[in-house]
């Protein structure tokens, strides 16, 4: 499934006007369910925050987790990185032009050893199932995290993550380096690193993972097929929107023991 090319044709179009870009964020936060469950948890783990402090989003993508957390918490001076040169350019154009200062934009590789001491909080979104050597990019958030800092992780979890049911299924994205981690995993190796896990908690449960099949997966699946289903999307939507939407609402009110999301919260002690 080639996700990034899709993903970065809508990217573009956004990109022509800040109005578009805002609109883009705006989207992005509706249809993906995972947004709305870091969003929750950001307010959980970042309330009573007083004065400045300083926040790593390691794998910062389109920014909309950079422009949330810098509108909705002032006192985050945010240090956003990724490995996609274009995506950190244009980051770094739009965010200056829509009056935000507080986020400072860099090509990094999260596998080295860029950072000692600095962060208060480190925000990783759908970003370790992409990388291979994720028990040293645990080791290099442990080592950049001050004492008492934060890290806040989702990721597709061994439960049906990346649309993966059973052992020999191919990924619904490619470029994915493993398909998920189970509860178990993930704990064991942030705490190899160094962490104390607080939570685990899975997104996209049933409802979720339905939802999240008719408003991506699908509309994406079409769109690799041809360009020519742009033209049907708003169309699709109109049809199907407000069943997804419901969905979201009832699997973000509920208390999922299973899911193919998994959101994870840990500190440095």
């Amino acid at each position: 499934m080639q996700y990034d090319p899709i993903k970065n044709v809508i990217g573009d179009v956004a990109k022509k006007a800040l109005f578009l870009r805002k609109f883009f964020y705006w989207l992005l936060g509706v249809l993906f369910l995972r947004t709305w469950y870091v969003k929750r948890a950001l307010n959980e783990l970042l309330a009573g925050k007083q004065g400045t402090f300083q926040l790593f989003d390691a794998g910062s993508g389109f920014g909309q987790y950079s422009y949330y957390i810098a509108k909705h918490f002032p006192g985050a001076r945010i240090h956003a990185i990724d490995v996609k040169e274009d995506y950190i350019a244009d980051c770094s154009q739009f965010f200056p032009a829509a009056g935000i200062t507080a986020v400072h934009f860099g090509v990094e590789d999260l596998t080295m050893p860029t950072h000692t001491d600095r962060f208060d909080f480190i925000l990783s979104v759908d970003v370790m199932e992409h990388i291979a050597e994720d028990e040293l990019v645990f080791r290099n958030f442990h080592a950049a995290m001050k004492k008492g800092g934060r890290l806040l992780i989702h990721t597709p979890s061994n439960l049906g993550g990346s649309d993966v049911h059973q052992e020999g299924d191919k990924s619904f994205v490619e470029e994915h380096a493993r398909d998920g981690y189970s509860v178990e995993d993930i704990t064991a190796k942030l705490q190899r690193a160094g962490f104390t896990v607080l939570y685990t908690r899975y997104s996209y449960g049933p409802a979720g993972t339905l939802a999240w099949r008719l408003v991506v997966k699908y509309p994406l699946l079409m769109v690799n097929a041809s360009k020519a289903f742009f033209v049907v999307l708003p169309f699709y939507y109109l049809a199907t929107l407000w069943f997804s939407l419901t969905l979201m609402w009832i699997d973000f009110h509920s208390a999922n023991s299973t899911g193919t999301g998994l959101l994870v919260a840990a500190e440095k002690r």
